[in-house]
Order: C-alpha cells, then sequence, then structure tokens
C-alpha cells in the first residue's frame, strides 16, 4: 500500500493521499530552478546580442511558453531539458511572428513580454493565452504602456486578453506605480531597454529584483534608490548575452519549509535555493510562527544569494503576516495558510487582495478548501483568518480542487499529508506549470509507511 496514488482521468489527473500514514520529512532534496529568474533568462537572453548559457532552468510548463514565444520572433533557442540551455539572442530586433504568441497560463510571460513588444516600432503582434489568462487584468501595465506611447487593444476596453500591439518608438516616463508589483516593473523596465533617455518605476514597497539585477549583468545601465523604492533604467541599452546559473525557487522551497515544520520528526534539508531578499518574506513569517530553519553554505551564484534550508518540526505559533511583507511573500501565502492550521492561536493575513487575480482567486480557494479539511477559516476581502490547531491537530480528508492553479494544488498536498483518513485533490497536474518533480519528491521527501 503507498502513500499515494496518482489517478489519471484524461484529461485532468487526481492525486490521492493517506494523509494518516505519512511519516516525517527528512534527507535531502533539491527544488526546481526559480521560475520568475527562468523567465528573465530566456527574455534577456532572446533580445540580447550574442549568445546566453542558462544552468538550472526550470523545466516547468510557464518557462517553456517564454521560450515558444521568444522562438517565433527569431530567438534561437536549444532544447530545455539539457543540463545547459542557449540562446542566441535577436539583438534587440524582435521578428514579427507568423502567427499569434500564446503564452498559455503564464502572466509572467504575458505582462513582460507586452512591455518589449509595444518598444518594436513599425511591428505588429497578437498575445494569448489559456482561459485563466484571458480573465487576467492586464490594465496594470497597458496603462503605464500607453502612457509611454504604446498601442494595445483587447477586450474589456483593452484590458483583457487576446491583446493587439502595434509597436512604436516609446518616451521616457516616470511611473508611480500603485502596487508593489515585480511584473509592473520588469514590464516598464524592458520597454525602457528601447527608449531615448530614463524611465523610472517607483513603488510603495519593495517588489522583488531579479530584474535589475539581470538587467545589470546583462550590461544595461540602472539607478537603484532603495529609500524612495525607485528603479531607473538609462536607455536605450544593448543586451549582451551572458552565463546565467538559476538557483532553485524559494516558492517550490515553501512547500518543504512548511510540510517538515509541521510534521512531527522532520528534519529536512533543501538544497542550492535563491535567498534573495526580495523574496525571503517566507523566510521572515515562518521565523514569526517560530519554524526552526537555519541557512547554511551561504554564497552567490551570477550576482543571486543562495543557500542550502535546513527545516526541523517546531511548535508553531500564531502571527499577522501583511504590510510590505506581502509582496515578498505573495506567492506563498497559500502555502502560509496551511502552516497557520498547526500554530496555537488565530494567524491574521491581511493586505494580500493581488491573490484574488492569480491563477486562480487563491484567498476564496484556499478558504474553501482548508474548511472542508475541518479547519475555521474567516475570509476578508483582502485576506484570511486561520484559527490553528496546534501542532498535534489532524484535519479530515475531503475532496479538494484545485481549480488548475498550481500553488493551490502543491500548497492542499501538503496539508493531506496531516489528514486523517484519504484525500483526493482534483486537476493535480497544475502542479507542473512551476513544479514537474513536486509528486516525486513528496515521495522521496516523506516514503516512511506508518
Amino acid at each position: 500500500m503507498t502513500f499515494f496514488r496518482l489517478i489519471d482521468q484524461a484529461p485532468h489527473q487526481t492525486l490521492e493521499i493517506e494523509g494518516s500514514q505519512g511519516g516525517p520529512f527528512t534527507g535531502e532534496i533539491t527544488v526546481p530552478g526559480d521560475k520568475s529568474i527562468s523567465h528573465r533568462a530566456l527574455m534577456l537572453g532572446a533580445i540580447a546580442q550574442g549568445t546566453t548559457r542558462i544552468k538550472g532552468l526550470l523545466l516547468g510548463e510557464d518557462p517553456l511558453s517564454t521560450a515558444a514565444c521568444f522562438s517565433a520572433m527569431g530567438a534561437k533557442i536549444s532544447n530545455l531539458d539539457q543540463d545547459w540551455v542557449t540562446v542566441e539572442g535577436t539583438g534587440g530586433e524582435l521578428q514579427e511572428p507568423d502567427d499569434v504568441l500564446n503564452t498559455g497560463n503564464s502572466g509572467t510571460t504575458l505582462r513582460l513580454m507586452l512591455g518589449l513588444l509595444a518598444a518594436q516600432p513599425g511591428k505588429f503582434f497578437t498575445v494569448t493565452g489559456d482561459a485563466s489568462i484571458r480573465t487576467r487584468p492586464m490594465k496594470r501595465v497597458i496603462a503605464p504602456l500607453t502612457e509611454m506611447g504604446a498601442t494595445i487593444a483587447g477586450k474589456a476596453g483593452n484590458t483583457l486578453a487576446p491583446l493587439a500591439v502595434q509597436g512604436k518608438q516609446l518616451k521616457p516616463f516616470h511611473y508611480h506605480s500603485p502596487i508593489a508589483s515585480a511584473q509592473v516593473k520588469s514590464c516598464l523596465l524592458l520597454a525602457g531597454l528601447s527608449v531615448q533617455g530614463d524611465t523610472t518605476v517607483t513603488e510603495p514597497s519593495l517588489s522583488r529584483d531579479h530584474s535589475e539585477r539581470m538587467l545589470q549583468a546583462f550590461g544595461a545601465k540602472l539607478s537603484i534608490a532603495p529609500a524612495t523604492c525607485s528603479v531607473t533604467l538609462h536607455g536605450p541599452a544593448q543586451l549582451t548575452g551572458q552565463t546565467v546559473i538559476v538557483p532553485g525557487d524559494i516558492s517550490s522551497a515553501a512547500f518543504w519549509l512548511v510540510a517538515a515544520a509541521i510534521t512531527p520528526g522532520s528534519n529536512l534539508l533543501i538544497k542550492n535555493v535563491g535567498v534573495n531578499p526580495t523574496r525571503t518574506g517566507i523566510l521572515e513569517a515562518l521565523a514569526a510562527m517560530s519554524a526552526d530553519i537555519t541557512l547554511e553554505n551561504e554564497r552567490d551564484a551570477t550576482g543571486e544569494p543562495v543557500a542550502d534550508l535546513r527545516v526541523r518540526h517546531s511548535l508553531l505559533k500564531a502571527c499577522t503576516i501583511g504590510g510590505d511583507l506581502i509582496p515578498r511573500l505573495i506567492d506563498e501565502v497559500p502555502i502560509l495558510a496551511v502552516a497557520a492550521l498547526f500554530a496555537e492561536g488565530t494567524t491574521t493575513i491581511t493586505d494580500a487582495a493581488e491573490l484574488r487575480v492569480k491563477e486562480s482567486d487563491r484567498l476564496a480557494v484556499m478558504a474553501h478548501a482548508l474548511t472542508q479539511l475541518g479547519a475555521n477559516v474567516i475570509e476578508h476581502p483582502d485576506g484570511m483568518e486561520i484559527v490553528g490547531m496546534g501542532t498535534n491537530a489532524h484535519l479530515q480528508g475531503a475532496n479538494l480542487d484545485s481549480h488548475t492553479d498550481h500553488r493551490i494544488a502543491m500548497s492542499l498536498a501538503i496539508a493531506a499529508t496531516r489528514t486523517l483518513g484519504r484525500t483526493q485533490i482534483h486537476r493535480a497536474e497544475a502542479a507542473a506549470v512551476s513544479y514537474p518533480s513536486f509528486i516525486e519528491t513528496l515521495a522521496s521527501a516523506a516514503p516512511a509507511h506508518r
């Protein structure tokens, strides 16, 4: 009898877990390459002059969409299933594709790519994505691009894909973003590569800075003002191909950090994880909950800080998560909600309304699913309250749905390892968007059958 099984129900899969029989999380694991860095390495390599070599690229569906789009616009990208991926860049002159560019389920691909397409004078592009992407708001990037001189048309008042882009010569612009969003910031900085003058983005708080780091590594000139959460790209800029080492994705590591923290007897080492300060909100939140996590073998890889993360089971305490911390852990809120179930006291998550326009309405979906498991969760417009049950708490197995959201699927799988009885997670194949080997890693990290 196995700890879990995967049931094929084409075109979907159901993950079935006997949570009460799962052992502790022990040993060593690695996680897939950072999704944010993988996207940016492919994009910058595609518009750079010369060859870019990438090691550790995430082989998930989202980077595959990025590679397909830029291959259609003239970049020569080797097979992504190799140890080293090479990208022969276009020197910044993207070709008009023969067909519609399809970004699949990747909002990062669509939003960042719009900045590059809008700045290709005289060229025409049409961009779409899957059913989820066609409902996700694009106004947050279209509005500032339009102020720079872009011409973009789409559904619902030019805010939803499919989108038609007529490339223009854009103008310098200083954008005061109402939200801290790395996607908005990155889109405008990429647009600024072709601008004669400065493109500046000021945010209300600091969002992840992978674009700034990589743009500088590829040769762009940037001025960064942390005190005002501002970054300026001095254009125009010609990028030059580089060697990029992609660290493990801390958003993927987050599932194992929580899994080990809530499971008695666990002692797990997660190797080669990116610990960029703009992404380590998950570590700060878990530290506030008294999780036992230590950084080992700290080092640097292509301008990005990296470490091995050791996590042991501990008695968690409730806390409040909100404010400036949210932009640095926005993708990790679903798995943090799982951690909160096993803490003493009530954990409050606020300022996270952004989660309602992700691959799913993550606040509503997580609140409903955790309630199905027997938890006491109160949903709010910008967050939720989770009443913790303590380290010895046991949830009841239930039939759950990922809503084709990769982070929901994986968060619920971790919760299911601590349930009494059988839990089924429908449409579990969504995990492959960012973590193709998640289920196999689940088996290797918690192989004991109790």
